[in-house]
């Protein structure tokens, strides 16, 4: 005795002859290639209609961090992180050491005046 199922084994309901015919029609598209400098390559998709400006330059690399650029050859370098600052570093970027002192003296000044131990 055969038990009753699908007449049609192995198919997807819905699915007609052709098999994804009824599934539309895929839009146009640009396919572009990034690659990053340890020779990973990472496929974006954009709309045909994207104006080039639009399309960017350079991704991260979802492989690796890096930025991944379009040509193959040359790919972007990583860029150089600069190193935490402290406020004093900034300070002493935009003071000399004499107008440093010259500060220093006249904020000590104004202290001894108010604690009149000048």
């Amino acid at each position: 005795m055969v038990s009753g199922g699908s007449a049609i084994r192995g198919s997807r309901v819905g699915s007609g002859p052709m098999g994804e015919q009824d599934r539309g029609i895929q839009a146009e598209r640009l396919t572009i290639s990034y690659w990053d400098a340890l020779g990973n390559e990472t496929v974006r998709h954009f709309a045909a209609n994207l104006p080039e400006e639009e399309i960017p330059e350079t991704i991260d690399s979802p492989a690796s961090g890096l930025p991944a650029g379009r040509d193959k050859n040359n790919p972007p370098a990583m860029a150089k992180n600069e190193p935490y600052k402290t406020h004093l570093a900034y300070v002493k970027e935009r003071r000399s050491d004499e107008e440093a002192k010259q500060i220093l003296d006249e904020a000590l000044q104004r202290l001894r005046q108010r604690r009149g131990t000048a």
